[in-house]
């Protein structure tokens, strides 16, 4: 009987604690589905306010879509949507989440907090000559970028997306006037490069307008009743929409915004300019390091890789001092070989195909995503970089590299293989792909971007050459410490720019002096940094605490690192501040210890 009692109580207690196990691991189901419902409702709802992002994504709800983000009632609207997701947030504990649902949290509440602050600061210069919308709008425009044009839908969606456009526009000659009032205006040399971008799309020809392309591709399934029905639509959409609308801000561009342009290069000399270039600086190196910090670092980098530039020197014999070494490299005929754009386009592919071989002992995982190098498009290439944009989240729309070739016969490839490898592979392609098609993360990690991670991983990327079978030229190794010397003089430039008074002439001659680059390309570079503040800063940043990660894995593991592994584990999050990388990769060390 005993024995019998005994059991009973022990099945009861065994049954009660099954029963306590079955309610917790309820509720950690119930967490976790609430948690990851509050991540795809910020996704969706991030796609509602900014639906180019979608459309990049290649999420097609939302072609038809652009709401003003000038207006006071899109900022209010997005205050509080940030606002509210933090609140939501605050309501899940870190107890009952996941490592990867911690993650996602820490994440999103940095995008929030980052969020709110830019929002305290006026848009009063939302166009310049290199990151602004009228640019992107004009590579969807072209037919041959994100916008998709498949269906006779997605020609009717683009044209209702120009019209909201148009409204854009109008609102940024408003915008700027507001800022003439304000003081907060661009310096004139950045209004002289937007200037001609304008005159471009004010061409009569519609048949030639860029905005009329689309038409010229109609695919072979359509109808000849939609082809007349839409090419008579888009010849009115060019003629009275499109042609009027950059006629107008052209000359506002042209007489009165131009005469009042600053002359003066950094954002210190406007109002607030040096709050925003702090918020700038921790938006773009998601640290909390301070101007004169990252100065002095630039500083330091400079010198440590001159070192090596001389060592290069002294290897292909040449006999001059460093400065004439950089004037022999930019004006040597031997490395500007093409006379025809596609034989640079030619030679990236050549690159892509000797790093194959390799690849595979860096990386345990490929893309599946296509890639393809593209020339940059005429209307902007003038003023353009070398740039990625990424494919579309499903992997039907390639990744492309584009390569900005005004004049190939003044084309330079002492750099290429270094280019190619940030630009391209392993570098953009591979960091973005792979976060887009890892099927683990939330759906509004796939599309963030921060970055100090992104550019940080692809600057990284370039120090792989040797590794990768690239860099047996000395010309192309030296490229490649031009390339990381151009991202350190960038620490210098931008907050001597921004924040120590420097003025464009005085940031053009430093760059001369510290590197190979052509002088048109150190032009074009420093008005780049004066029209975005901050963003230069996050590649030498991220790629010198990417490389410090490594080194301490290196270290503390000995036998037992992997470099596979260590890319995959900097790879599968995503783009995360770096402070969130650091946390991860020390985990990881530990694990693996």
């Amino acid at each position: 009987m005993k024995k019998i009692a005994l059991y009973s109580i022990l099945l009861t207690l065994t049954f009660s604690s099954c029963k306590k196990k079955v309610e917790e691991n309820k509720d950690t189901i119930n967490t976790s589905e609430a948690f990851n419902k509050l991540l795809d409702n910020y996704n969706e709802e991030s796609f509602k306010f900014f639906p180019l992002n979608a459309t990049f994504a290649g999420d097609n709800r939302y072609n038809d879509q652009l709401p003003n983000y000038l207006l006071d009632e899109f900022s209010k609207q997005l205050k509080s949507f940030y606002t509210q997701t933090k609140d939501s947030l605050a309501t899940f504990k870190d107890t009952d989440l996941s490592d990867t649902e911690k993650l996602s949290k820490a994440v999103l509440l940095w995008d929030c907090d980052i969020n709110i602050e830019k929002l305290t600061f006026p848009d009063f210069t939302p166009i310049n000559q290199m990151w602004t919308m009228q640019l992107m709008f004009g590579q969807l425009a072209s037919g041959a970028g994100a916008q998709p044009f498949k269906t006779v839908d997605d020609y009717n969606n683009w044209l209702k997306r120009v019209d909201h456009y148009l409204e854009w526009m109008q609102s940024t000659e408003e915008k700027m006037k507001e800022g003439i009032k304000a003081n907060h205006v661009l310096p004139k040399s950045l209004i002289k490069k937007v200037i001609p971008q304008l005159a471009a799309l004010t061409n009569q020809n519609i048949n030639k307008h860029l905005f009329f392309q689309p038409v010229k591709n109609f695919p072979k399934n359509f109808t000849d009743a939609d082809k007349t029905s839409l090419t008579e639509a888009f010849t009115l959409m060019v003629k009275d929409k499109v042609i009027p609308a950059y006629t107008k801000l052209h000359k506002f561009m042209s007489t009165e915004y131009l005469a009042a342009g600053r002359t003066s290069s950094g954002i210190d000399d406007t109002p607030n300019g040096e709050a925003y270039y702090a918020h700038q600086i921790k938006t773009y190196t998601t640290t909390t390091m301070t101007a004169d910090e990252i100065h002095q670092l630039g500083l330091s980098e400079v010198a440590r890789i001159l070192s090596e530039m001389e060592k290069v020197k002294t290897q292909v014999g040449f006999k001059g001092n460093l400065k004439a070494f950089f004037d022999n490299v930019r004006d040597n005929k031997e490395l500007m070989p093409y006379t025809e754009p596609q034989q640079i386009i030619d030679n990236f592919n050549a690159i892509h195909s000797k790093t194959k071989p390799q690849l595979k002992k860096l990386f345990g995982k490929k893309p599946k995503t296509p890639f393809e190098v593209r020339r940059t498009e005429t209307f902007r290439e003038a003023s353009a970089s070398a740039e990625y944009n990424q494919g579309s989240l499903d992997g039907t729309r390639p990744g492309i590299f584009y390569v900005p070739i005004p004049d190939a016969s003044k084309y330079n490839v002492y750099a290429d293989e270094a280019l190619f490898l940030h630009e391209a592979i392993p570098g953009h392609h591979y960091q973005i792909s792979l976060t887009q098609e890892n099927q683990d993360l939330p759906e509004f990690r796939k599309t963030l971007w921060y970055s100090a991670y992104g550019e940080g991983w692809a600057l990284y990327t370039e120090s792989l050459g040797k590794e990768l079978g690239l860099y047996t030229d000395p010309y192309q190794y030296f490229g490649m410490l031009s390339m990381e010397m151009h991202r350190a003089i960038r620490l210098v430039v931008d907050t001597g720019l921004h924040a120590k008074g420097w003025s464009r002439e005085k940031a053009i001659q430093y760059s001369l002096d510290n590197e190979a680059e052509p002088e048109a390309s150190i032009i074009s570079e420093i008005e780049r940094y004066m029209a975005n503040p901050g963003q230069a800063l996050s590649y030498k940043i991220g790629q010198l605490k990417i490389l410090e990660l490594r080194a301490k894995a290196e270290k503390t593991l000995g036998d037992k690192f992997d470099i596979k592994e260590f890319h995959n584990q900097v790879l599968e999050t995503g783009c995360i501040p770096l402070a969130l990388l650091e946390t991860k990769i020390d985990r990881w060390i530990a694990t693996v210890k």
